[in-house]
């Protein structure tokens, strides 16, 4: 009877505060989203921002359905041969009562599928930053819910499912190193690869129509991210979420600074696009790393990242793969270094008392996290490229070229971000005009 008593009172209640905490988390990160599109949104060229707002968007939509439906089961249902997860009870969120709680935590499952359903729409939504210019609507919406499913569902078990092979090897992912942004870095890779280039790749101009776009999308992607990181400690009772908060804000501020040296140094100038991708890719890196490093080693993972993904965004001119904007460079390179660096600036007094090799504990971590990183890399790519191909060689993945050149906003969604002509509506409204004006005042919308 002792004992049973012992184990009742030791068992997690529901805390309020917790739970509370992890709603707002969930909040930020839904923000993110929103924050993505308009980041994105204002890197394209004018004639492609609501296309570019809109495939952020539609993953709200169709990746909360599939979430529902069989998305939460298969993601965190009870493992099967390490790979997937299954849990029938979860299937339409049926019957899961309101206070049931996450087992081990003290938040109600509903909380911990929301908090976790946020991660699941931004992830495809980062992938959409590769294909600008020239995808179609319906298919880049029919490949988000694919890709979710047959990619993203079972790289989360295997993350973070209890049984997931990586979960059991001991890989650290604090909040998606691996899960969220290599594995979309690999998918746009994979994707763009087989779509190919947009027309005039290096040789028009391609800049961003609106930088105060960029920099707000910027400023919501770095304020939803405290949620994105801290909560994924799914409570504050022992301090590693506000350890993972502090090492957030550090490791960005880090990386800003050292993207906008690297750019000082490198093109003679600090930009405003260089200060977001900076703090972007900070924050990406210190994604799956934040729990286990200290403020100092923070620093450290920020910096190498801010400098080497400022790097990496350039190989797509190298190499010849067009990335239009910098997903793999930012979060499939970013991804790469804060996994990988695990190994080395680990401290052990995180969220574990794993030590890296410069605290003394070898390089076992280290082979592990690459273990995580390139299972994951190499699963993404290869299966986003064949759904990529079967897709374009289906119902095609492109827009016809005239509409890339034109403007795949009016093609794809009959809008334009930008009323130039003062007389507002949408694309049903007339344009005709007196037959004394002339053929160029004609084309206005154009």
């Amino acid at each position: 009877m002792a004992s049973a008593i012992t184990l009742a009172a030791d068992a997690p209640t529901l805390s309020s505060a917790n739970t509370g905490f992890m709603l707002i988390c969930s909040a930020l990160v839904m923000l993110m989203t929103p924050g993505l599109a308009f980041f994105y949104g204002g890197m394209v060229r004018v004639k492609s921002t609501l296309n570019m707002l809109m495939m952020s968007f539609i993953s709200l939509g169709i990746v909360t359905i599939l979430w529902v439906l069989y998305g939460f089961s298969l993601a965190f249902g009870t493992d099967s041969g390490s790979l997937i997860g299954w849990n029938s009870d979860w299937v339409g969120l049926s019957n899961i009562g309101l206070t049931e709680l996450w087992d081990g935590y003290t938040i109600p499952v509903f909380v911990f599928l929301v908090f976790q359903l946020m991660f699941a729409v931004i992830t495809p939504a980062l992938i959409s930053g590769a294909l600008a210019d020239r995808v179609k609507f319906s298919a880049w919406a029919l490949f988000v819910a694919l890709w979710a499913t047959i990619v993203y569902f079972p790289v989360a078990h295997w993350v973070w499912g209890a049984g997931g092979w990586a979960f059991e090897l001991g890989v650290i992912d604090f909040a998606g190193g691996t899960a969220v942004h290599i594995n979309a870095g690999a998918a746009a890779l994979g994707v763009i690869l087989v779509i190919g280039k947009r027309v005039g790749f290096k040789k028009d101009p391609m800049r961003p129509h609106s930088l105060p776009l960029v920099m707000l999308g910027a400023g919501l992607l770095w304020f939803g991210w405290f949620g994105f990181n801290a909560g994924s400690w799914l409570g504050n009772d022992d301090g590693v979420g506000a350890l993972m908060f502090v090492n957030t804000q550090v490791a960005t501020a880090a990386a800003m600074l050292a993207w906008l040296i690297y750019e000082k140094i490198r093109h003679g100038a600090f930009t405003t696009l260089g200060a977001a991708s900076g703090a972007v890719a900070g924050l990406v890196a210190i994604t799956p790393a934040g729990g286990a490093v200290s403020p100092l080693g923070a620093i450290a993972v920020g910096a190498i990242a801010g400098v080497l993904c400022a790097m990496a965004v350039g190989l797509k001119y190298k190499f010849g793969y067009d990335d239009s904007l910098d997903v793999v460079g930012v979060h499939l390179v970013g991804g790469v270094l804060g996994s990988l660096l695990i190994g080395f600036f680990a401290s052990g007094k995180g969220q574990s008392d794993v030590k890296g090799l410069f605290y003394g504990g070898g390089l076992d971590q280290f082979w592990k996290q690459c273990a995580g990183v390139f299972a994951v890399l190499a699963y993404s790519l290869i299966a986003s490229a064949i759904l990529a191909f079967l897709l374009d060689k289906t119902i095609g993945m492109r827009v016809p070229e005239d509409d890339e050149v034109a403007g795949i906003d009016q093609a794809e969604h009959a809008e334009t971000a930008y009323d130039f002509s003062g007389a507002g509506g949408g694309a049903a409204r007339s344009t005709a005009l007196p037959a004394s004006v002339p053929d160029t005042a004609k084309k206005v919308d154009a």
